[in-house]
């Protein structure tokens, strides 16, 4: 082979990413727009505002830029913060939906505002912040976010998820290096490795300290490679993932499915109740899959179909809430989870509280147009149903209330639903 042949075949796979790193870049540029930088300094709150307070746990390297507090850089080690942040009154703003200041200072009738900043300069401080935190139900729930998001992206994110799913926990955050440019698709990926002792250390001083009852983890996009990985390794290290880790919620997870069943293995039998979000139309994902060998993602795989139905039966304590039809709130699809009322509520009154989701909970018991997943959809023990809301839920654990449900609807309805499930 000629040295001019290895180069081009060099360059071609750079040029190919680079050209999907633009595809992407062009669908995010109009959210873009008007965002400032800086938005953690301080500027109060205002009358009728909610106000979240935050612990962010970060291996970040601090920034010397006002109000931006961490950049995209490494740090050698653990550091944390506790922040507040203001939300402005519900009747001004939307559920799901982060209200960026457009000029600082933030106007908090209007806008999302910082109004304290503190750094924590001990494990101690970090505890003593947990212990005045804590709900009754002794519940944290820390969460990692995903690829190209600022330190105050992610502080931001967080808090409205929180408020917005109005659940009872103690809020951490884990905000690992990113450098929040699409084309440090690469440099992110691989801060997420740099990350994974540092999470796992995380994970094992919560579930260690007494006054913590239970943790749920919760990861966006590439931070859940980071977060199955750092439960891979301390299942490995001590034999099993911690007890107190009860659940982890997995939304639009940037994973390839092949070394999500090698990880999910790993964890051995006492594994969390694990719930994944997935959405066929997330185009983000479709780019990463793009780059990355054309492998599928985990949060886009169709759970309906093989060789997933299959698989998923088998896992048994692995529900899949199907968002595809769910009108999203970004251009790439990518942030239903956190954009979704309906999903938001669901985080917060159900699935952080480890319980199974029903037709209930996404109002199957008030929409006649329901219909259940036809034979060639239905396997085994895994069955579905499919609400305008829409979403449609795989968890072989409920199916007997499904088929209940389906069959009381199928009567109403004339038998026209029930003759399309599956035995």
């Amino acid at each position: 082979m000629t040295d001019d042949r290895i180069l081009r075949d060099v360059r071609a796979p750079r040029a190919y990413v680079r050209k999907m790193a633009m595809l992407l870049f062009m669908a995010l540029a109009a959210g873009c727009v008007g965002k400032p930088v800086g938005v953690l300094i301080p500027s109060g709150t205002s009358p009728g505002a909610s106000q979240v307070d935050l612990l962010v746990a970060t291996t970040r390297a601090p920034s010397d830029q006002p109000g931006v507090l961490y950049g995209g850089e490494r740090a050698e080690q653990l550091s944390a913060a506790e922040i507040t942040v203001s939300i402005p009154p519900d009747a001004g703003r939307e559920i799901g939906q982060v209200q960026w200041p457009k000029k600082l200072p933030a106007d908090p009738s209007k806008e999302f505002s910082t109004v304290s900043v503190k750094p924590l300069q001990s494990p101690a401080q970090a505890e003593t912040w947990l212990k005045a935190h804590l709900p009754k139900s002794r519940r944290i729930l820390i969460f990692v976010h995903g690829f190209n998001n600022r330190y105050e992206d992610a502080v931001y994110r967080f808090a409205q998820i929180v408020h917005d799913s109005n659940t009872d926990v103690a809020p951490v955050m884990f905000t690992w290096p990113s450098r929040a440019s699409i084309f440090d698709y690469n440099y992110d990926k691989e801060s997420t490795n740099y990350s994974r002792d540092a999470l796992e250390e995380l994970l094992r001083r919560a579930s260690q300290d007494p006054a913590i009852g239970e943790v749920t983890v919760m990861a966006h996009s590439m931070g859940s490679w980071l977060t199955v990985e750092a439960l891979r390794q301390m299942a490995i290290r001590d034999g099993r993932v911690a007890p107190k880790i009860k659940n982890v919620i997995l939304a639009s997870p940037d994973l390839d499915v092949d070394v999500f069943h090698k990880q999910w293995e790993a964890m051995g039998k006492n594994k969390p109740k694990f719930t994944i979000f997935v959405s066929r139309d997330d185009r983000a994902l479709n780019i990463s899959r793009r780059i990355s060998g054309n492998v599928e993602r985990l949060g886009q795989i169709d759970p309906s179909q093989e060789p997933y139905r299959s698989a998923l039966e088998k896992a048994g304590d692995i529900t899949i809430l199907d968002l595809t039809a769910l009108k999203g709130g970004d251009q790439l699809n990518h942030g239903k989870f956190a954009e979704s009322p309906e999903v938001v509520k669901l985080i917060g009154n159900r699935l952080i509280a480890g319980q199974t989701v029903t037709d209930s909970d996404i109002g199957i018991g008030e929409r006649v147009g329901a219909v259940a997943l036809g034979t060639a959809q239905t396997v085994g023990s895994a069955a579905s149903i499919a609400v305008s809301t829409p979403i449609l839920i795989f968890d072989p654990k409920t199916r007997e209330n499904y088929r209940g449900q389906v069959d009381q609807f199928g009567r109403s309805l004339g038998g026209t639903i029930s003759s399309t499930v599956g035995q």
